[in-house]
């Protein structure tokens, strides 16, 4: 018999300062048997990181063909490709060919520096690509705050972020590894 998806609620109230965004979102979140509370968590703050009423949670670990979250345009085209972890470089200069942006929010600790070291010379070139990274502890910290039901909130101002429940709250400072092309890339 397979495992099915556990079902997680959140309740996010994110204040984007840098981006002037200011929004509570109810989120559903089907967590693949797989998922840790970590790589959860990641996904939730990614959300929040680029946090918009069109993006939507792609269907998980089980589909290749899916980031973890993308917003898509009313004709289906995809404007924003998020994923999260230690992606294959194949298949992230896959999704830069198939949407307007890419970004990839890794964690991993001295993994994500292994992972970069291999992926760089093959995505530094991509223009449509903006890599962030989480540092260990911030990830571990966020794992903590994971649960089937979550209200959080989350500050996001100059590449630090804030997250916060009713009991705890966790600073992360991003680490860009590759930030978008200036010249606003197609």
């Amino acid at each position: 018999m397979a495992l099915k998806s556990t079902i997680c609620k959140a309740a996010l109230s994110v204040s984007d300062i840098d981006r002037g965004y200011y929004r509570d979102h109810a989120l559903t979140i089907a967590r693949h048997p797989s998922e840790t509370d970590e790589r959860m968590m990641v996904r939730l703050l990614a959300f929040a990181l680029h946090a918009d009423d069109a993006l939507e949670f792609g269907r998980g670990l089980s589909a290749d063909d899916e980031p973890a979250i993308w917003r898509r345009d009313p004709t289906g085209a995809i404007e924003l490709w998020i994923d999260v972890g230690l992606p294959d470089a194949r298949e992230v200069r896959k999704a830069c060919g198939r949407a307007r942006e890419v970004h990839i929010l890794a964690y991993g600790g001295r993994a994500v520096d292994v992972w970069w070291l291999a992926a760089c010379e093959q995505l530094a070139r991509q223009d449509r690509l903006a890599i962030v990274e989480v540092p260990l502890e911030g990830s571990r910290a966020l794992a903590k705050l994971a649960g089937r039901s979550m209200r959080l909130q989350i500050t996001i101002q100059q590449g630090h972020v804030y997250v916060a429940d009713h009991v705890s709250s966790v600073p992360i400072d991003l680490r860009v590894r590759k930030a978008l092309a200036q010249d606003g890339a197609p």
